[in-house]
């Protein structure tokens, strides 16, 4: 086990196995020469000293280093420093150390630092906190481990910065290992450092460890409460994040506008119309002004909530739009089935001058596709370039595929495939995988399994895509080795969940569902709700239960599909007229989009959708999507 100077780590605090920091390089007694040896050997280069009169003393040239306004400036203060020998002088060394820094130019920084024969903590921090906010943080690490092996003692304005860039895997041991540092240090109790290590944990996908060190901080300040929130958001929990929100709140700390953007966007996460407006009411009732930050996120708050008036009803109040802003109201559009709403948006867009750039592209080649728009969505792909410069990247091709599959013009999918030069990635082989299952190209969907099941051997949804192809082909002998190779890798099938909203509380509901306390009630209305469906026509469509039974088998589990039960309560527990809002966390299948068509034709009822693709807004026999999705 690595260690430092005299502090010897022992067993760490997290289960992962932790990598020293000596594993960072090949050398033990590595210098900091060695990091980026050339930065050392460039000459200074000595300019006109005369830009300010400095007196031959360390106090006036640290002063003229504060008055430097470019480079060239810095570099003649440099000189100077070297001329009169001050260049040894500790202070002087640090504040030249410090400019350089603040003016990003860490070449010249760490020269000076790699000749000074005296460091202090703030050389430390400054070479340390230099690197980690230019994103070289493998630089960074290797300064802090040289910092802590010269035995100077760390602060709680170094720890931040080396805790900032353990960011992924590896980064995730060294910062179990500095959190034990921490601990042995007895630094644990500082609100900056602790703050520091929770939002580490929470960026490496901890967040029970971010939890546990959230939970026991004697004093949280804003920014920690912020960096909890954001986490739980995107561990995939935003239900905690707005917990979090108002204990917050309770606890007396008023949030600002960074703060809000991240609960916004947690509300996004979690799609709840009441909590929306909630947030809404509170954001207008502090008097936050809708800036671009925050009323973008607001834009995609409501869209995802279910609502594209509301989100249509920010974006025109917002004084000040950037392009992400516009690109965000375009998906909006694409996302609840308004595909020529998001081209006229569009044109608005290039009138009123804004570029659109990559993400707007990927935004309107999306509505394109969510709409049937295929002539469109090919016209926009072919301009990108030639009328914007802009680069058809991964997503772009992305989005075309899907657009092509859904649209049933699949060998235009596979020539695209073919000419494409960019690396395909997750979502691209998912995207193709989704076109095969709507068309049936078992060869086709077998390539794209092989490529998604290499990169992620261990997500289910592919696994059960490809099963589902083979058994809408009567494939059953393949079902059963896609099965067999599940439960070999130890690979769980993701269980469909529906959540619905009634009278501000979210419910949820799997299939065939019988622990709510009303389920007499919602099996009584769905019993209703089928014989009123029957006779007006609707046969259950039971290709959509891949499993090798009979159709009388079949049919019953349709009927308990978790989206038919949350739509059942719904219509127990509101008034008539109300409008149900439910939220699927995997794609509606066929059956229960016809079933959900008829029955708001039935009971004259506006049911909202929201699956992992889109939303469906069902209204009277019809559906937004107009049965492409």
């Amino acid at each position: 086990m690595f260690k430092f100077k005299s502090l010897t780590l022992s067993k760490p605090l997290h289960a992962p196995e932790i990598i020293p920091f000596s594993s960072l390089t090949a050398s033990p007694a590595i210098t900091l020469g060695s990091i980026q040896p050339h930065l050392h050997r460039q000459p200074i280069q000595i300019q006109d000293t005369h830009f300010l009169p400095i007196s031959p003393d360390p106090r006036s040239l640290v002063y003229a280093l504060i008055q430097c306004r470019t480079t060239t400036q810095i570099k003649q203060a440099h000189a100077q420093a070297i001329t009169t020998s001050m260049i040894g002088n500790l202070g002087v060394a640090n504040k030249l150390v410090y400019t350089y820094a603040q003016f990003r130019a860490l070449d010249d920084a760490h020269s000076i630092f790699y000749r000074m024969k005296e460091r202090d903590n703030v050389t430390w921090s400054i070479m340390v906190g230099g690197f980690a906010k230019i994103g070289e943080y493998e630089n960074c690490l290797r300064i802090f481990r040289d910092f802590v092996r010269s035995g100077s003692r760390i602060d709680n304005y170094t720890l931040p910065f080396a805790l900032r860039a353990c960011r992924d895997t590896q980064g995730l041991n060294i910062g179990v290992e500095i959190h034990h540092l921490v601990y042995k240090s007895g630094m644990s109790s500082d609100v900056f450092v602790s703050a520091a290590l929770v939002d580490m944990y929470a960026k490496c996908g901890c967040i029970e460890d971010a939890r546990k060190v959230f939970d026991k901080m004697w004093r949280k300040d804003l920014v920690t409460w912020t960096v909890m929130i954001s986490g739980y958001a995107e561990c995939g929990n935003p239900e905690e994040s707005m917990v979090l929100f108002d204990r917050m709140k309770e606890e007396g700390i008023v949030p600002d506008k960074v703060t809000m953007v991240t609960v916004v966007f947690a509300c996004s996460k979690l799609g709840a119309m009441h909590k929306a407006k909630m947030i809404h009411e509170y954001i207008l009732s502090k008097k936050h002004s809708l800036n671009v930050i925050l009323g973008t996120a607001m834009i995609d708050m409501y869209a995802k909530c279910g609502s594209v008036d509301a989100a249509r009803e920010i974006f025109d109040a917002m004084k000040e739009k950037n392009v992400i802003t516009w690109s965000s109201m375009i998906s909006a559009y694409g996302i609840h089935g308004h595909g020529r709403k998001a081209l006229e948006l569009f044109s608005q867009m290039l009138e009123s001058g804004i570029r659109p750039n990559r993400i707007t592209f990927v935004s309107i080649l999306s509505a394109c596709s969510h709409s049937g728009l295929v002539d469109e969505g090919s016209k926009f792909f072919h301009s990108m370039e030639k009328n914007y410069l802009v680069q058809p990247d991964v997503k772009h091709y992305t989005c075309m595929v899907d657009l092509f599959g859904r649209a049933g013009r699949i060998n235009e999918a596979v020539e695209l495939i073919q000419e494409m030069t960019v690396e395909k990635d997750e979502g691209f082989w998912g995207a193709v995988l989704g076109a095969c299952r709507i068309h049936g190209n078992i060869n086709l969907a077998e390539n794209a399994a092989k490529s998604l099941l290499e990169l992620r051997p261990r997500h289910s949804g592919y696994y059960v895509l490809l099963s589902n192809i083979y058994a809408n082909a009567g494939k059953w002998e393949d079902v059963a080795k896609v099965r067999e190779l599940m439960t070999g890798r130890r690979v769980k099938k993701i269980p469909g969940w529906t959540w619905v909203e009634i009278n501000n509380k979210t419910y949820q509901f799997r299939v065939g569902d019988k622990t709510h306390p009303q389920t007499e009630q919602i099996y009584d209305m769905l019993k209703v709700l089928s014989e009123k469906l029957e006779k007006a026509g609707y046969v259950p469509d039971t290709n959509f239960v891949l499993h090798d039974v009979d159709e009388e088998l079949k049919a019953g589990f349709l009927y308990t599909h978790s989206e038919k039960l949350a739509i059942a309560y719904g219509l127990i527990s509101t008034p008539e007229g109300t409008t149900i809002r439910i939220t699927k966390n995997l794609r509606v299948c066929g059956d229960c989009h016809t079933f959900t068509k008829m029955v708001s034709g039935i009971v004259h009822r506006e049911i909202v959708v929201r699956d992992a693709n889109r939303f469906h807004h069902f209204n009277e026999g019809f559906c937004s999507c107009g049965d492409y999705w």
